[in-house]
C-alpha cells in the first residue's frame, strides 16, 4: 500500500466537515462561517459561499447531486442546488450538529443539541422530534429506511423515516464514551447493515440493525472524530486526535497510515468510487491522497496465491479454477507459493503453510512452521526448506525455523528473482539485477553462477523447460532470447512486459505487452492476439494472465504455430505443437499435409488423433507395398488424391507415372464417364462401346432415372427430326421418367402439337397448354375440359365453372354453379348463394341465345335472378340475427326486411327464414317508429316456431309495443313517384304501388325505393330511333368510366339489357340486342343514381362508390373495377 499526496490548501478556519458531489467533481468543506467549494480534481478553489453567521459544523450532499445542505453555530440549515445558490433556510432551537441525506427520498435529517428535524421537498415544514441528549452524528441505511443517531451520553438511537424509536443500544461506557462518529456500510453485497460506531471511549465497535453488536470492540489508542466507508464499504477511514488518518478493513483490522498530519483530524472522507482520500484538520490543512493499493501475489505453475481485502490470502488453481480463502487477520505483506508450500508475511511474522496431501488437485493448507520475527524484504521466495528473503542488493537464505543459513550481496539491486526448481534443500533461483546482469544460485551454495551480463535492466525472466534458453524483457520493453551454453543472442522482440516459457514445448514463448499476446515458436514470426494484462505463465495450450488484481487462465489454441511448420513441412516440430492442444480441424489438417509431404509417420499419428480408419487403411496399404519394393512416390499420392476426392489432379499423376488404365478405372468406378473417355487407349469403338456399355449397366442397377434421361438426351439430340420412330421412343421414356421438360423437346422436334398438348395436360403444365391452345385454336377442347374437371377434383368450383364455360359445356358449367349455390346455401353463405344464382342467370341467358331452349332458359334467368335478389338481401338479416355487432343502419335493415317479406309471398326459398325477418323488422320498426307495423310483425311471430333464443326478447317487445301508438311513422312511408301516392309499410300487392301498379325499383345496397319511373316506347318507334332522340336532347359526352347513364336537364335514363352480348360500338343504346330494352326516367336529376353495367342493379351513386372504394368491386355481381363492361 502506497499513499501519494496529491494536492493540499489552507483554510484560515478549522474544516469541522467535508461532503463530496456524488460524481466527485466538487468538493464542499465547513470552513469557519463560510463554505468553500474545490475543483476536486486539482485543487482550485473555485467559489466559497458565505450564508451562515456562526461557525459551519456540517455538510452533506444529496444522492442525486442536485442539492446539498449545511449546518451551523447559529441553529439554521441552508439548502443549496448544485449550482451553489441558496434556496430554503430553516431552523431549530439550538447549533446544528450534524446533516445526513436520505440516499434513497432524499429526506434530510438535521441534528441539534435538542432535538433532530426531518425535511423533505415535498413537505412544507420540518418535522421536529425531541433528543434526551447532545446528538452529534447521524447516518441513514443504504435503502433509506432508518436514521441512526449518535448521542454524547453513549446512546445510539436508531429512527424510521418517520423519525420514530424503533432500536435503542446503550454502550457499556455511558456518558464517559460520547459517540462521536457513526456511519453504515453502503456495501450492497453485505447480508445485513452494519453500523460502524467510533466513540471517545477509544473503542471503535459494530452493530447490526437489531442492535446486535458484531465482534468485540476495537481499542483504538486516541480519541475518534470522523468515521467513513469507501464507496463499497470494504475498507474504513479513521482520524481523530492522534492527528493522522487510519486505514481499517470492513472487520476493524487496521493497515496503516493514510496521511500523518500537524493538528487533530475533524474530517475524512473517500472520493465516490475511487481511492482518493481528502482530509480535514483544525488547523484548516485539506490534504487529498491517492491510495494505491499494491497487488500482493505468487504464482507456480498452475497454483496462484493472491492477497484480498489486505488481510486473506485467496489460493486459486488454474486449472479446476477451485479457490480457498485462508484468514490472516493482518495486513499481508508479501506472498510465496512453490509446490505444496506457501509462506506468508504478516507486520511481525512469517507463516509457512503446506498442502495436506501430494495430490495436485488438494487445496488444503495447513500451517506447518510460524517464525515470529519482524522481517523488511523487497521480495520473498519460498523453497521445500527454505525462505529467501530479497533487500536491495541482498539475499538472505533462512530455514523455516528462523535460522540464517546463507547470505548473497549483488553488485546492484536486485529487480527479479524466480525459483527454477530443483531436488529440495537444493533448488535454484534465477535472479535478474537492475545493472543487466542474470545469475543462477542454489540455496546450498554460497556462490553465484552469472548466466549472461546485458546492457540494460531486467524487468522480467524465464528459462526454457530444458534450461537450454533464457528470456529476458529489459526496462526498454524488449524480449530478448539468449542461448544459455554460448551466450548467444538467438533474436529480440519489441513490445514486451512480461514473458514465459511453454513448460511443454522447448521452442515456443509467449510474451505480452501494448494491449497484445504474442506466440512465437522458433524463429517464425510472431503470432498475435488481443490480451490485458501480464502472461506469467505458460503450460501446454493454457496461458496464465494477470490482469489488474486477477488471474485468468486463458485457453489458446496452438493452431498459428502449427501451421507456421506445416508451411515449412516440418511435420514431426508441427505434430508436437498440435499435442499442446489444437482443434480437430487443425488435426485433419495436419494429417492431410502430412500424407501430402508423404510423411506416413506423422499422418497416422494425426489421422489416429481423429479416427479416421479409412486414411489409416490407406497408409496401411501404401506401407505394405513399400516393403514389397514400389518406391514410385507419384503413384503412392495418385492414391492419397483420390482419397481425399482430388480425382484430376491424381489422373494426373496416374498419367505421368504411365498408369493411364488406372485413371480410366477410377472414373469408370466413380461414374464420371465423360472423364473416362479422355483416357480410352486410341479412340477405339469396342472400348467406346463398352463404355457406354457400364454407364448404362450402371443407370439400371442402381435404379437411378437422372442418370438414363442424360443418356437419352444425348441420343435425342444427336438424333435427325425426319427419324420419327426413336425421337417417339425417347419421348415414351422421357415420360415414363419423368422428365416432361425433355419429352415436350422432342415433341417439338418432330411437329406433334397433338402428343405435346397431351403431355401438358397429363403433366398439369396448365400455363404451357393455354399459351398453346392460344396459337392452336383446335386444341381448345383437348385443354379446357380436363382443366376444368382438375379445378372440380381441387375444389376450385368458380374456376372450374369458368372453364367449362370456355370449353362450351353448358350444362357442366350449370350444375356446377348449381351445387355451389347449394352449398352456399347450406352453409349460410347467403352473399356467396346471391353471387352464384347471378351467375346462373347469366348461364341461362347465354344459353338462350339458341331459339330452341329460349322460353325455357329466360323463365329460368327471372327465377336465378328473383333469387339472387332475394338472397342478397338477406345475407344482411342473417348477420344482423347471428351476430353480436351489426354492419347496417336501422334503416337499411328496415327497408330489406319489408322488401323481402313483399317478396316472400309464396314458397320461402330454402335458408330464408321469415322467422328472422320477421324478428328484424319488429325490431327496427319500433327503433324507427313504425309502432303499427312493429305490432303486426310480432303478431305474425306468434304463429311461427320461434327458437328458444329469440323466445324471450319477443315476448318483451311483443308487450312493449302495446304501449306506443298504433300507427306508423309518416317520414318512414314510401312514395310513389309515378302517382305520388303514399304506400302502406305492408303492402299486400308486394312491391308495387298500390295505386298505379308501377314496380318500385329499389337500390341494391340500402333497398330504398328509387327516384326512377319506367317508360315504353310508342309503337312504331325502335329503340335504335329511342336512343338516337335521347342523344339529340342530351348529347353525351366520352367519359372514362363508361358507366351507362344518359342525363338531360329533369331526366337520367339507365338502360337495363337482358343480355351479355353487344357487338361493335360500346354504346350501349346503339348496338345490336337480342332481347327487349327498359327505359327509366329519374324525376329528380339532382339525386344521381349509379347502374352497375354488368349485373344492372341500381345504386344512389354516394353509396355505390363508398362501395367500390371498400371492396374494390361490385356488392352485386362482384365485377371488378378494372374489368372492362360487359
Amino acid at each position: 500500500m502506497r499513499i501519494v499526496l496529491t494536492w493540499r490548501d489552507k483554510a484560515e478556519q478549522c474544516i469541522y466537515d467535508l461532503a463530496f458531489k456524488p460524481d466527485g467533481t466538487q468538493l464542499i468543506l465547513a470552513a469557519g462561517n463560510r463554505l468553500l467549494v474545490y475543483d476536486a480534481s486539482d485543487g482550485t478553489l473555485l467559489q466559497p459561499l458565505k450564508g451562515h453567521k456562526d461557525t459551519v459544523y456540517c455538510v452533506a450532499y444529496a444522492k442525486d447531486g442536485k442539492r446539498f445542505a449545511s449546518g451551523s453555530a447559529d441553529k439554521s440549515v441552508i439548502i443549496w442546488t448544485s449550482k451553489l445558490e441558496g434556496i430554503l433556510k430553516y431552523t431549530h432551537n439550538d447549533s446544528i450538529q450534524c446533516v445526513s441525506y436520505n440516499p434513497v427520498t432524499h429526506q434530510l435529517a438535521s441534528c441539534s443539541s435538542s432535538d433532530f428535524g426531518l425535511w423533505s421537498p415535498e413537505q412544507k415544514s420540518v418535522s421536529k422530534h425531541k433528543s434526551s441528549s447532545k446528538i452529534t452524528c447521524c447516518s441513514w441505511t443504504n435503502d433509506g429506511q432508518y436514521l441512526a443517531l449518535g448521542m454524547f451520553n453513549g446512546i445510539i438511537s436508531l429512527r424510521n423515516k418517520n423519525g420514530e424509536e424503533k432500536v435503542k443500544i446503550e454502550r457499556p461506557g455511558g456518558s464517559l464514551s460520547p459517540i462521536w462518529s457513526i456511519c453504515w456500510n453502503p456495501s450492497r453485497e453485505e447480508h445485513n447493515d452494519i453500523l460502524a460506531v467510533a466513540d471517545w471511549g477509544q473503542k471503535l465497535s459494530f452493530y447490526q440493525l437489531s442492535g446486535k453488536q458484531i465482534g468485540k470492540d476495537r481499542s483504538l489508542n486516541f480519541d475518534p472524530c470522523c468515521i467513513s466507508y469507501f464507496t463499497k464499504g470494504e475498507y474504513i477511514l479513521l482520524g481523530g486526535s492522534d492527528k493522522q488518518v487510519s486505514l481499517f478493513t470492513k472487520d476493524g483490522v487496521r493497515l496503516g497510515t493514510v496521511g500523518e498530519q500537524n493538528s487533530w483530524v475533524w474530517t475524512c472522507k473517500v472520493k465516490p468510487d475511487s481511492n482518493y482520500v481528502v482530509v480535514g484538520c483544525q488547523d484548516g490543512t485539506i490534504s487529498f491522497y491517492l491510495i494505491i493499493f499494491s497487488t500482493v501475489h505468487g504464482l507456480y505453475k498452475d497454483r496462484y496465491a493472491y492477497r484480498d481485502s489486505m488481510t486473506d490470502v485467496i489460493v486459486q488453481h488454474l486449472i479446476t479454477e477451485q479457490k480457498v480463502r485462508i484468514k490472516c487477520k493482518e495486513l499481508v505483506k508479501k506472498i510465496a507459493i512453490y509446490k505444496n508450500r506457501l509462506a506468508i508475511q504478516l507486520p511481525e511474522k512469517i507463516l509457512i503453510y503446506e498442502l495436506y496431501s501430494d495430490d495436485s488437485s488438494d487445496m488444503h493448507y495447513r500451517v506447518k512452521e510460524k517464525i515470529v520475527k519482524k522481517f523488511e524484504c523487497n521480495l520473498l521466495v519460498v523453497c521445500a526448506d527454505h525462505i529467501i528473503l530479497c533487500q536491495e542488493k541482498r539475499l538472505q537464505c533462512l530455514s523455516f525455523s528462523g535460522v540464517k543459513e546463507r547470505e548473497w550481496q549483488m553488485e546492484s539491486l536486485i529487480r527479479y528473482i524466480k525459483v527454477i526448481g530443483g531436488p529440495p534443500g537444493r533448488e535454484g533461483l534465477l535472479v535478474g539485477l537492475k545493472n543487466g546482469q542474470i545469475l543462477k544460485i542454489f540455496v546450498d551454495n554460497l556462490f553465484a553462477i552469472v548466466l549472461l551480463k546485458q546492457a540494460t535492466a531486467v524487468r522480467c525472466l524465464d528459462m526454457s523447460a530444458s534450461r537450454n534458453k533464457l528470456a529476458v524483457v529489459d526496462e526498454n520493453d524488449t524480449c530478448l532470447v539468449y542461448d544459455i551454453h554460448t551466450k548467444e543472442l538467438l533474436f529480440q522482440e519489441p513490445n514486451a512486459n512480461s514473458v514465459a516459457w511453454n513448460t511443454q514445448c522447448e521452442d515456443m514463448l509467449c510474451f505480452s505487452g501494448g494491449g497484445y499476446l504474442n506466440i512465437k515458436a522458433s524463429t517464425f514470426p510472431v503470432h498475435q492476439q488481443k490480451l490485458q494484462g501480464f502472461v506469467v505463465g505458460y503450460n501446454g495450450s493454457k496461458i496464465f494472465c494477470l490482469h489488474v488484481f486477477s488471474m485468468s487462465s486463458v485457453e489458446v489454441p496452438q493452431s498459428a504455430p502449427m501451421y507456421q511448420y506445416l508451411d515449412r513441412k516440418m511435420f514431426k516440430e508441427a505434430y508436437q505443437i498440435a499435442c499442446l492442444g489444437v482443434t480437430d480441424t487443425d488435426w485433419r489438417e495436419l494429417a492431410m499435409e502430412a500424407l501430402e509431404g508423404l510423411e506416413f509417420e506423422t499422418a497416422k499419428k494425426a489421422f489416429t488423433r481423429v479416427q479416421d480408419l479409412r486414411y489409416l487403411e490407406l497408409i496401411n496399404s501404401i506401407e505394405e507395398r513399400k516393403k514389397r519394393g514400389e518406391t514410385n512416390n507419384d503413384l503412392f499420392l495418385a492414391d492419397v488424391f483420390s482419397y481425399q476426392g482430388k480425382f484430376h489432379e491424381a489422373a494426373k499423376l496416374y498419367k505421368r507415372s504411365g498408369h493411364e488404365n488406372l485413371a480410366l478405372d477410377m472414373y469408370t468406378d466413380l461414374r464420371m464417364f465423360e472423364y473416362a473417355k479422355d483416357f480410352l487407349g486410341s479412340g477405339d469403338p469396342k472400348e467406346t462401346k463398352m463404355l457406354i456399355t457400364k454407364q448404362a449397366d450402371w443407370a439400371r442397377n442402381i435404379n437411378e432415372p437422372k442418370a438414363a434421361v442424360e443418356m437419352l438426351i444425348d441420343i435425342a439430340r444427336k438424333l435427325d427430326k425426319a427419324e420419327r420412330e426413336p425421337l417417339l421412343m425417347c419421348a415414351h421414356y422421357f415420360k415414363k421418367l419423368d422428365n416432361p421438360g425433355y419429352a415436350a423437346e422432342t415433341y417439338l422436334k418432330i411437329g406433334d402439337l397433338k402428343s405435346l398438348v397431351q403431355l401438358h395436360v397429363e403433366t398439369q403444365r396448365w400455363d404451357e397448354a393455354f399459351a398453346l391452345g392460344e396459337k392452336h385454336p383446335e386444341f381448345k377442347d383437348d385443354i379446357y375440359m380436363p382443366y376444368a374437371q382438375w379445378l372440380a377434383e381441387n375444389d376450385r368450383f368458380e374456376e372450374a365453372q369458368k372453364a367449362f364455360h370456355k370449353a362450351g359445356r353448358q350444362g357442366e358449367a350449370v350444375r356446377v354453379l348449381e351445387q355451389l349455390t347449394h352449398n352456399a346455401v347450406v352453409e349460410s353463405r347467403f352473399n356467396d348463394a346471391a353471387y352464384y344464382y347471378w351467375m346462373l342467370s347469366m348461364q341461362c341467358l347465354d344459353i338462350a341465345q339458341d331459339p330452341a331452349q329460349k322460353d325455357t332458359m329466360l323463365s329460368k334467368f327471372h327465377h336465378f335472378q328473383h333469387l339472387a335478389e332475394l338472397y342478397h338481401g338477406y345475407h344482411a338479416i342473417q348477420r344482423y340475427t347471428e351476430e353480436p355487432f351489426s354492419f347496417h343502419l336501422p334503416e337499411t335493415l328496415f327497408n330489406i326486411s319489408r322488401f323481402l317479406l313483399h317478396s316472400l309471398t309464396k314458397d320461402t326459398p330454402l335458408g330464408i327464414s321469415k322467422v328472422n325477418t320477421l324478428f328484424t323488422l319488429a325490431k327496427q320498426s319500433k327503433a324507427l317508429g313504425a309502432y303499427k307495423l312493429a305490432r303486426h310483425a310480432y303478431d305474425k311471430l306468434r304463429g311461427l316456431q320461434i327458437p328458444a333464443r329469440f323466445q324471450k326478447s319477443i315476448e318483451l317487445g311483443s308487450l312493449t309495443i302495446r304501449s306506443k301508438p298504433f300507427h306508423d311513422s309518416e317520414e318512414l312511408v314510401p312514395l310513389c313517384y309515378r302517382c305520388s301516392t303514399n304506400n302502406p309499410l305492408l303492402n299486400n300487392l308486394g312491391n308495387v304501388c298500390i295505386n298505379c301498379r308501377q314496380p318500385f325499383v329499389f337500390s341494391a345496397s340500402s333497398y330504398e325505393v328509387l327516384h326512377l319511373v319506367e317508360f315504353y316506347l310508342e309503337e312504331g318507334i325502335t329503340d335504335e330511333e329511342a336512343v338516337s332522340l335521347i342523344d339529340l336532347e342530351a348529347p353525351r359526352h366520352k367519359r372514362e368510366n363508361k358507366w351507362q347513364e344518359i342525363a338531360s336537364n329533369n331526366s337520367q335514363t339507365l338502360r337495363l339489357d337482358e343480355t351479355m352480348d353487344s357487338v361493335g360500338d360500346d354504346d350501349p343504346f346503339t348496338a345490336k340486342l337480342s332481347f327487349e330494352w327498359q327505359y327509366f326516367r329519374s324525376l329528380l336529376p339532382d339525386a344521381s343514381i349509379t347502374m352497375c353495367p354488368s349485373c344492372f342493379q341500381m345504386f344512389h351513386s354516394e353509396d355505390y362508390e363508398l362501395l367500390v372504394l371498400q371492396h374494390t368491386r361490385c356488392p352485386y355481381c362482384r365485377r371488378h373495377i378494372d374489368d372492362p363492361s360487359p
